[in-house]
């Protein structure tokens, strides 16, 4: 990323290897999640974002957003059905993840916040990204499950994948991110 700006926010520099994990964190309404959006290309921006040498802008919308996925910290749901979610999410996935099959029969309604997280997790991980944009993954989760989500995703950085975990908690980030960038309260960004 080069030069990546939105909204007052930035400008950002960092570069993230294959399999790598940037921790960013900072105080709340700092601009983490713009941050995180204008590199998964969801909000109008400045600078570059390049991805194996190709720019984001060389590239069609979806295209780049399939290569860069970004899980929000309340994802959204398209559909009353859970099932209709996580079509390509394998069962040994979700029993992982702490859930049987039926899940896919559940009303959406029905999930707690935490239930969300680890389902929209899931389905983002089947699609099969290069980069994973994490906002706040882990928030409404219990210690347990916290640990499950790490290791699973830690596994998935050995296969190549990158990371940006967005977090408020400094030691979780510490556990989980080679390097740790953050922004302060006026959006300026610094990475060591």
């Amino acid at each position: 990323m080069t030069g990546l700006s939105v909204g007052g926010i930035g400008p950002a520099d960092f570069d993230i290897a294959a399999g790598a994990c940037l921790g960013l964190t900072g105080p709340s309404g700092a601009g983490k999640t713009r941050l995180l959006r204008a590199v998964a290309d969801l909000e109008p921006h400045e600078g570059e974002c390049r991805l194996d040498g190709r720019s984001a802008s060389a590239m069609p919308g979806p295209a780049w957003r399939r290569s860069v996925s970004f899980v929000a910290a309340e994802p959204g749901w398209w559909d009353a059905r859970v099932g209709a979610h996580i079509e390509m999410v394998g069962d040994a996935d979700l029993d992982e993840f702490g859930f049987a099959p039926a899940v896919r029969d559940w009303s959406v309604e029905r999930l707690s916040a935490g239930e969300r997280q680890r389902l929209a997790l899931l389905r983002h991980l089947a699609a099969g990204p290069l980069v994973l944009l994490l906002d706040e993954p882990v928030s409404h989760l219990d210690a347990d499950l916290i640990e499950v989500v790490i290791a699973r995703l830690a596994a998935c950085r050995q296969d190549g994948m990158a990371v940006i975990w967005v977090d408020h908690d400094g030691d979780r980030l510490g556990r989980v991110a080679d390097r740790i960038a953050r922004l302060d309260s006026t959006g300026r960004f610094s990475c060591s």
